[in-house]
């Protein structure tokens, strides 16, 4: 009994004895697999397998059983994660991972990355393992050990610089299959963004180029991968070269476009879609297969030789005109798909981009037709599709396709088009009849489809209109004339019309009543916007209108009505409003209908200043639904839907036109809800590029200038409207605060001092608005504080900014309702230079002063207020003159004040005309003192613009 182990359980199998000396045979191990999967085993019976197979570990020499071993442990461990630790320490204890059999040493590693990934108290274990070990296992002989363990290097958490150290070795090693798998090591690591060396990056990056010309398919595939990670890392380092990297790493990539291999052309289209900035000259050159004029002068390649610059263009050059003729159509869809980036850079290249994808339209593949239409209708997102008349007959035809994901996806792309002809309007709706007649089955999607172009293109529906609606007029039995499919598509087009942005279009009334009789029909085709009651609602509205026309602005604030009116009129707001906004919730959670608000004539004995308060009133809760709406998108944001959230965005927009601001008192609200959508709009495209890389929109440079973009509306928004609520004030701080973290989280080090300057500067101020406890502050301005505190107690260097923890910062972000409660006042100025036309300049004599007559009107703004007139000629700053308004000197009250003022130019230049743009512009007193000012005549803090510019014309007298 003392030289034998017995293995007891109630169990009807044999059990193994296991003598002390010898290893298990491989069926004892089979025996003991039964026991570990039996749930009636005993604990103490799984005590002592755990201690059979790890004396059979110490004392087996036979490789086949020791993979058994560690296998029978790994999968007890990760079966009972309460014993994972024990097994996690009795794999260690053995001297496997020193053994000379570096098979066996893998699977040992491999043993204990399983156990700790399946409980991750035991990751430290695996960090504790020495790197030294790792890297002598890599250089072993083993053939099929080698590509493991630089496959799999990323679970046993070794040091990023030893790995970078050994992928960028391992990238020369003799077995195309170890290259391969080095190269996506070093994609890998790029993604981590530990690697901040430029050298380092640069030399990778050179690394990988090399290898674009190996001799084996598989590495070359992965040499295109590892070329754009890495080169995207060296344009994100060379702040001051970036456009020249980025070409340089277009055009490497370019030059794989016509490898022999398929999958390499597939990845380099592929790559080619990550490359955030390019130059015009360079995407053009992509479209011709002869090397243009522009080209052979590019800027970034003029340190090229003319060998060089030569190969350059030829590798450029058509590089997708093959692409979208390749025989594979797999490379003819990822030319497709890589277009979706490049085509939002340059609108030039967008223009002559969208010939080739019209032709596409009628590729062989589906798969690829659809990949066009994807690429367009982002194109349609971002405004960047322009369809000319050549284009529109090949696109239309699609619209009567027999697959139906082609016509669906030639109609949403549709629902963005903006025609500027109605000639283009007619086809188009000619063609979505067509397709409503061949497939009956796609009536809802084409009345919807149809809605959408009425509201886009109001003009032309009402000329459309008008020819078609002698044929709408009932028969003699009562019924409708011609075809009832028709008929419901023609009306669903006219009752778009007073929907859209543009003036006087005008539907007859009748046509609203005749829509009444396809109620059922047009409330499911248009279920995405309203209800079945809402559009009933409309419809009678517009059908008792008591003018000629549906939608006439017969009711205007201030102007009382006809005492003995019998038929209430409506305002244009009145009627968009009770459709064209969410409907609110009952307290039973139930759906109400938004009813119109009939106004009542206003009495006699009415003040006109408490008419004019409901009036405001009514606005401003018009105005809290769309903010409610535009609130409700930012989980699609989060999700990456950005083509959704733009095209809500521009749905608020349009309702937001339906609106008049002839009220003083409401003017404010109406501005800052249309000032709000716009700076959501610019915080969804940035928001996008904190979001994985398969969402990214813009470049790095694209990006920068949404950011300031953002910045400059953010502050307009600030310090351009009074008597903002407390409420008001913090929501937009925070949205500052988001902007100033998504600039530390991508833009370069040399631009985080002034941007922690502002962060901390608008902190106090979030604090000193939460001061007295009535506003319970965010998760997001919480996490901000302590961010800020942990910046404000280090210095400012490389390693103060962890990218993990602003990201952190960033995702407890939250879009939160703004309810506008204050009744705001919008500072604003108006100027304007009296007989001053390109036909009637100014006259000046060069080197002297010459005096700009102003006339400015202000609204809302007080006397203390810095004003300054802002003159420039060029767009550098050294041709800019400021000069000083001082209201105290001129009349007026701070409601409305005007004045003539004569504003002297000194620097006029010897020219024999030349143009000044001026415009009205305030110190924002808030923000932190611009240093670089202190010592020049002009404002010390940043400024936002009250007008827009306008151009004085200037002749020299002769």
């Amino acid at each position: 009994m003392e030289d034998h182990v017995f293995l007891t359980c109630d169990h009807p199998l044999n059990l193994p004895t296991l003598s002390t000396n010898e290893p298990l045979s491989l069926e004892a191990l089979a025996s003991l697999r039964s026991l570990i999967i039996n749930p009636s085993t005993t604990a103490p019976t799984i005590s002592s397998v755990i201690e059979t197979l790890t004396r059979s570990l110490q004392l087996s020499r036979d490789p086949l059983a020791i993979h058994h071993t560690l296998k029978l442990l790994t999968d007890m461990a990760l079966r009972l994660p309460h014993l994972s630790g024990v097994v996690f320490d009795s794999v260690c204890s053995h001297s496997l991972l020193s053994t000379d059999s570096t098979r066996v040493a893998a699977e040992s590693l491999d043993a204990l990355a399983s156990i700790a990934e399946g409980n991750r108290v035991l990751a430290p274990g695996i960090e504790e393992l020495d790197d030294r070990l790792f890297a002598s296992l890599c250089f072993s002989p083993s053939l099929s050990v080698r590509p493991w363990l630089l496959r799999n290097a990323d679970r046993f958490g070794v040091q990023p610089h030893l790995l970078f150290t050994l992928f960028l070795g391992f990238t020369k090693d003799p077995y195309p299959y170890v290259r391969k798998v080095a190269l996506d090591g070093l994609v890998d690591l790029s993604k981590n963004g530990v690697i901040e060396d430029p050298d380092m990056i640069e030399g990778c990056y050179f690394r990988a180029v090399e290898l674009l010309n190996d001799m084996e398919d598989c590495v070359r595939s992965a040499a295109v991968r590892t070329v754009c990670a890495w080169g995207l890392m060296l344009v994100a380092c060379k702040s001051e070269t970036k456009a020249y990297w980025s070409d340089e790493v277009f055009v490497k990539l370019c030059s794989t476009v016509r490898d022999m291999s398929m999958e390499v052309r597939v990845e380099a289209f592929c790559a080619l879609g990550k490359i955030e900035m390019v130059s015009e000259e360079i995407l053009l050159q992509t479209l011709s297969k002869k090397v243009l004029v522009t080209m052979k002068g590019k800027k970034s390649l003029a340190q090229c030789s003319d060998e060089q610059l030569e190969t350059s263009g030829s590798s450029v050059a058509g590089a997708f005109m093959h692409g979208l003729e390749d025989e594979f159509h797999e490379v003819r869809k990822a030319a497709c798909h890589s277009l979706r980036t490049l085509t939002i850079l340059c609108a030039k290249f967008a223009g002559e981009a969208l010939n080739l994808l019209i032709d596409v339209l009628n590729d062989d593949s589906i798969l690829v037709r659809l990949q066009a239409f994807e690429t367009m209708h982002r194109m349609a997102s971002f405004d960047c599709l322009t369809v000319q008349e050549t284009h529109m007959h090949m696109f239309l035809g699609t619209l009567v396709d027999n697959d139906t994901l082609i016509r669906s996806s030639a109609r949403k792309i549709l629902k963005l088009a903006k025609l500027q002809k109605l000639k283009l309007f007619r086809l188009t709706i000619d063609a979505l009849l067509e397709n409503l007649e061949r497939h009956p089955q796609d009536e809802a999607d084409v009345l919807s489809v149809l809605f959408h172009i009425g509201r886009n293109h109001g003009k032309f529906v009402v000329r459309i209109i008008e020819e078609v609606f002698p044929q709408m007029e009932p028969m003699s039995n009562g019924k409708l004339g011609f075809d009832s499919v028709r008929v419901a598509a023609l009306l669903v087009l006219a009752i778009s019309a007073p929907l859209s942005h543009e003036r006087d279009c005008n539907i007859p009334p009748t046509i609203f009543s005749y829509a009444v009789t396809y109620l059922g029909r047009i409330s499911q085709a248009l279920s995405d916007l309203m209800n079945q009651n809402s559009l009933l609602d409309y419809l009678s509205q517009c059908s008792r209108s008591s003018g000629p026309y549906a939608i006439e602005f017969n009711f205007k604030v201030g102007e009382p009505c006809l005492p003995n009116a019998n038929v209430p009129t409506y305002t244009s707001n009145e009627i968009i409003g009770s459709i064209a906004m969410p409907l609110p919730q009952k307290t039973g959670g139930t759906s109400e209908i938004l009813s119109p608000t009939i106004k009542k004539p206003r009495e006699a004995g009415t003040l006109l200043v408490e008419y004019q308060l409901d009036v405001h009133d009514e606005v401003t809760k018009s105005m809290n639904v769309i903010l409610a709406k535009v609130k409700d998108i930012w989980p699609f944001v989060l999700s990456g839907f950005t083509n959704e959230v733009l095209r809500t965005l521009r749905s608020c927009r349009e309702e937001l036109a339906t609106f008049t601001s002839d009220s003083h008192a409401s003017a404010g609200v109406f501005s800052f809800t249309k000032q709000y959508i716009q700076i959501v709009k610019l915080l969804t495209k940035a928001w996008v590029n904190f979001l994985s890389s398969t969402h990214f929109p813009c470049g790095m440079g694209e990006l920068d200038l949404v950011l300031g973009k953002l910045d400059r509306r953010l502050r307009d928004l600030k310090s351009a409207f009074i008597r903002l609520s407390e409420e008001e004030e913090l929501h937009i701080l925070e949205l500052i605060l988001v902007t100033c973290m998504l600039r530390l989280s991508k833009v370069e080090i040399c631009c985080h001092l002034g941007t922690l300057t502002k962060l901390s500067s608008m902190m106090s101020r979030v604090e000193y608005l939460l001061r007295d406890g009535s506003v319970e502050p965010s998760r997001f301005i919480i996490e901000v504080g302590k961010l800020s505190s942990e910046f404000g107690s280090s210095s400012l260097n490389e390693a103060s900014f962890n990218p993990l923890l602003i990201r952190r910062v960033l995702e407890s972000f939250s879009l939160k309702q703004l309810v506008l409660c204050g009744r705001l006042k919008h500072m604003k100025a108006e100027l304007d230079i009296p007989d001053n036309e390109y036909e009637n300049p100014l006259r000046f004599v060069a080197g002297l002063p010459v005096g700009i007559p102003c006339r400015i009107t202000l609204h809302n703004i007080s006397a203390e207020s810095r004003l300054w007139l802002k003159m420039t000629v060029n767009k550098d700053n050294e041709s800019t003159q400021f000069v000083f308004l001082d209201l105290n000197h001129f009349g007026g009250c701070d409601d409305v004040r005007v004045f003539m003022f004569t504003a002297p130019f000194y620097k006029t230049p010897k020219a024999f005309s030349f143009t000044i743009r001026v415009c009205i512009c305030m110190e924002c007193l808030s923000e932190v003192e611009d240093v670089s000012s202190v010592k020049r005549w002009g404002p010390r803090h940043e400024l936002t613009y009250l007008c827009r510019e306008k151009d004085v014309y200037l002749s020299m007298v002769k």
